[in-house]
């Protein structure tokens, strides 16, 4: 596929977007929000976050979405969480957390900024090129409304890119025959994964999971006695970061070099400010 983008940067400009998305779910805001629905477990408030916008599913639907978690952590909190709170209170009440997250993290001179409004705007006009087909999750968020206010447009934006990119990455590790769990523990071998104990507490599996899937790799070559990438390993993590950008090219190709350049710019300097904020745990990445 011919681009006019310089490479890899719908990649740099999705790491920039995302994981001021994924602030929301390390905010204290969120856990206010769904307490006052009536949610006690984090995992079943994390769960029904991000699943609502598919509707009142069950967890077959979410470990085919979601990808790289553990069944039976699904199966213990839904469809039940739906009995808790409805998903369009549960939309609602994301929406509310994403609000205060993002004002307690940038401030409210950032939030009201000129430069929030067009890193919306430029977001929003990406995602024009995101396609519905094969897309479970975007196509879901991209059937809700657009927030009015600017920083809840860049985070909706955000929200879909995220989702967009992630469904083709999904395909991805399909095709290139990683697991669920060999995803998450090749990734982590990379060093820009979560470490193991927030995959293990988060994903709902065991240590004994994480470590038949390090043998499958050492089986396959992908990963050494120390647990480290060999070069096969290093060189399917690229393969599948390439893959995964061939499937995400239309967004980015759609908004063009310079508002992709741009963007990208606008997105680092708020994911700095949250990060320095506190915006997620100084231990969340790395490989012990």
């Amino acid at each position: 596929m011919t681009t006019s983008l310089p490479p890899r940067a719908g990649r740099r400009c999705h790491n920039a977007l995302n994981p001021l998305h994924s602030t929301l779910y390390f905010s204290p805001d969120l856990d206010v929000e769904f307490k006052g629905l009536g949610f006690d477990d984090p995992s079943a408030m994390r769960l029904a976050a991000r699943s609502a916008a598919l509707g009142a599913v069950g967890p077959g639907t979410v470990a085919a979405t979601f990808y790289n978690y553990n069944h039976e952590l699904l199966a213990r909190h839904l469809p039940s969480v739906w009995e808790t709170a409805a998903p369009a209170a549960v939309l609602d009440a994301r929406l509310r957390a994403a609000d205060a997250t993002l004002r307690r993290l940038l401030g409210e001179e950032t939030v009201a900024s000129a430069e929030m409004a067009e890193a919306a705007e430029l977001a929003l006009r990406a995602t024009e090129a995101c396609t519905r087909h094969a897309r479970p999750l975007y196509a879901a968020n991209a059937d809700l409304p657009v927030p009015e206010e600017p920083h809840l447009r860049y985070w909706h934006a955000a929200t879909l890119l995220r989702e967009h990119r992630g469904d083709g990455h999904l395909a991805a590790l399909l095709s290139l025959g990683l697991d669920p769990l060999e995803a998450l523990v090749s990734h982590t071998a990379t060093g820009r994964g979560m470490a193991p104990r927030w995959v293990l507490g988060s994903r709902g599996w065991r240590r004994a999971d994480w470590d038949a899937a390090v043998e499958r790799l050492r089986d396959r070559g992908l990963i050494d006695a120390e647990g480290e990438l060999t070069d096969a390993g290093t060189a399917l993590r690229a393969e599948l970061e390439e893959c995964t950008d061939r499937l995400d090219t239309a967004p980015y190709e759609h908004l063009g070099a310079v508002g992709v350049e741009r963007l990208t710019e606008l997105g680092r300097g708020f994911l700095f400010a949250a990060a320095a904020a506190g915006a997620f745990p100084d231990d969340l990445t790395g490989k012990a």
